[in-house]
């Protein structure tokens, strides 16, 4: 059987310079430990929004569309916030919003755990944090739950979409000298993360309207994953451990120079 055409533009791995390969191997440790903490962090800040250990349907429904039973506070007290401050203290928090979080409790009581506890992060310099430096902004995040505003959305949509498309664009450059068939399959694998975003990002402003969208994130967060997995071990693979493809073989030996 003939071994499938290369094109002409192609290089493998093994044909690259060492300095090429050490930088692709380089960027690859990088992506894949950023990779990591980007999965830590996002379990972090979304699993056991209901009340629940691990990450489930129901965290995805909350963080977008709101829980419809509680304030964003008790949210996140009963949630990621939830080792952040001793029980007694957050029950304290939480029975406070649940009354009506009103002023005189603040001032007396509510405003020194928030120092103590809280306004490090949360001291309004950081917009993607509630701002708990101050009884207005605070009392804002103690109004029902109905998940992320639309304007936030769109604000870490943009951000997403660049880092993300960013990624996976110099993933694919690198996975692009692995050798692999069918040709199809390669490409497939190439393409897929990029409307794993898609489909991520709009499924954030469909789940605010119909909650099984929640299935739709959770799908394309697995894609990019399983996606970045494959095309780094692959990658890595191919850069430092495995030998030559017989047709990149027959390539070097038709175009070595003749000793005539």
């Amino acid at each position: 059987m003939d071994q499938p055409q290369l094109h002409p533009n192609y290089l493998h791995f093994s044909e690259l310079p060492t300095s090429m390969r050490v930088v692709y191997t380089a960027a690859l440790l990088i992506l894949g430990i950023g990779y990591l903490f980007a999965v830590i962090y996002l379990f972090h800040t979304t699993a056991g929004r209901d009340g629940k250990p691990g990450l489930s349907y129901e965290d995805v429904v909350i963080v977008y569309s709101g829980s419809g039973k509680s304030s964003r506070l008790e949210a996140a007290l009963r949630g990621p916030m939830s080792t952040m401050l001793p029980a007694e203290e957050l029950d304290k928090l939480v029975g406070w919003t649940q009354k009506g979080a009103d002023r005189e409790a603040y001032d007396t009581d509510i405003k020194r755990t928030l120092e103590q506890r809280c306004v490090t992060c949360h001291d309004g310099g950081n917009p993607h944090l509630s701002n708990l430096s101050n009884y207005e902004s605070v009392k804002k995040t103690t109004e029902m739950d109905t998940g992320t505003d639309v304007f936030t959305l769109v604000r870490v949509s943009h951000i997403h979409m660049f880092g993300m498309t960013f990624i996976f664009f110099l993933m694919g450059l690198i996975f692009g000298h692995a050798y692999m068939r069918p040709i199809w399959l390669k490409s497939t694998v190439v393409a897929l993360p990029f409307l794993a975003i898609a489909m991520d990002v709009a499924s954030w402003y469909l789940i605010k309207v119909f909650q099984p969208f929640a299935l739709m994130t959770m799908g394309a967060g697995a894609i990019m994953g399983l996606s970045f997995a494959f095309m780094w071990l692959v990658s890595m693979y191919q850069i430092w451990f495995s030998s030559a493809p017989t047709v990149v073989k027959q390539r070097r030996e038709i175009e070595r120079p003749s000793a005539d």
